[in-house]
């Protein structure tokens, strides 16, 4: 950690190139002996995006940005104060502390946080970041936070932790056993220090298999921002065995789109054709896999078993995208292309055997406009072409 970079002149200097060409940026050098450029480059690229991931960071000055890296893989402020808003006590570990955003938001849920963080520089700028902040009640240990928890005399009230995924971890799927730390492996010693363990993985873990491999999960949470799934969150109470509920949530820009189900419920669905109402789930709906619960819970039909598309007559408050459908028509290039004069429509394909990329190129649609195209498969294993607007 190079303090030089809080020094005011150094830091005004970010803060007036935070919209500069970074390449010419970085062709002209740094006017400061003690900062390179490349480090100056590294902090405004880490402000400006902190800008919209981290408005408080953004806003508070004095704030140590890490490597590009390090903040990708950090929560965002809003999914931060979200997992903060699941637990609370007296006294919390951050066995995984990294840049420390997430501690911060359980400094406002716990009287004490305890941030660890094996790579020292990290730990360094969180520790920095935290007194910025005005965050007095997180405590800093350099060290792996497996072994703080195994070593420390104290039990508490909930252990954290965000196992990253191992490089050596092939392919797109991949297990909690893949991760480090391997939380299947130590998951007997935490519970020996905790009644309460809150899990975030990446929103590509497979969530049956997770389920498999841990015991005394209480609840999911699956968290999408702008329909984006961000993170999964699994709750696990000591000696839990009763239904597992499943929470999603997705974050808009003036509201919040929620929907709870429990896991292995015994909901089905219901079947019609296209009515006057077509319904798309959120991405936190699609990650969760409760496909006939929508359906039970909201009373609406299904068009098909693997379609995951929704409809009715009256229009209902939905968890998801609504359109009003304008027409229904049998997959025919020469009709479809007769509903669009101005060749210009949204597409999505649900259980449609074409891409978007292959029906746009055969059909000569251009994107965009307030025409929508959803391509999918009816409950007569019919293809169907629906032509909609947004509600």
């Amino acid at each position: 950690m190079n303090t030089h970079i809080l020094h005011k002149d150094v830091q005004d200097f970010i803060a007036q190139h935070l919209k500069s060409n970074l390449t010419q940026l970085i062709l002209k050098g740094s006017p400061f002996e003690e900062v390179s450029i490349q480090e100056i480059a590294t902090q405004i690229v880490a402000k400006e995006k902190s800008q919209k991931k981290l408005p408080s960071w953004f806003q508070t000055d004095n704030i140590y940005y890490p490597p590009k890296l390090n903040l990708e893989q950090t929560s965002s402020e809003v999914t931060a104060n979200y997992k903060a808003s699941l637990i609370s006590g007296k006294n919390v570990v951050d066995i995984t502390g990294g840049f420390g955003v997430d501690s911060v938001a359980f400094s406002k849920q716990f009287e004490t946080v305890i941030h660890c963080e094996l790579n020292a520089e990290l730990s360094e700028i969180a520790s920095h970041n935290f007194e910025q902040l005005g965050c007095k009640n997180i405590q800093t240990y350099l060290g792996d936070g497996i072994e703080y928890i195994k070593n420390s005399p104290h039990t508490f009230d909930c252990i954290y932790m965000d196992p990253s995924r191992r490089n050596d971890a092939k392919g797109k799927v991949f297990l909690l056993e893949d991760c480090e730390p391997n939380v299947p492996e130590n998951l007997e010693n935490l519970f020996q220090k905790s009644n309460s363990i809150l899990i975030k993985t990446s929103p590509m873990l497979d969530i049956v298999s997770a389920v498999s491999e841990l015991h005394s999960v209480k609840e999911i949470h699956i968290v999408a921002v702008l329909g984006e799934v961000k993170e999964l969150l699994f709750l696990l109470e000591k000696n839990y065995v009763g239904n597992i509920h499943l929470k999603t949530i997705n974050f808009l820009k003036e509201h919040e789109q929620k929907f709870n189900f429990v896991h292995q419920s015994d909901a089905t669905s219901t079947y019609g054709l296209p009515k006057k109402y077509l319904y798309e789930p959120n991405a936190a709906i699609l990650k969760s896999g409760g496909f006939h619960q929508v359906s039970d819970q909201l009373q609406l039909d299904k068009l098909h078993q693997h379609s995951h598309l929704y409809t009715s007559d009256q229009l209902i408050d939905f968890p998801g995208r609504i359109f009003e459908i304008i027409d229904v028509i049998k997959y025919d290039k020469k009709k479809i292309k007769s509903l669009l004069p101005n060749k210009k429509a949204n597409i999505t394909t649900r259980n449609f055997p074409k891409t978007v990329q292959q029906l746009r190129k055969e059909l000569k649609i251009k994107d965009g406009g307030q025409d929508y195209l959803f391509f999918t498969t009816d409950l007569n294993n019919q293809f169907i072409c629906i032509l909609s607007r947004k509600v």
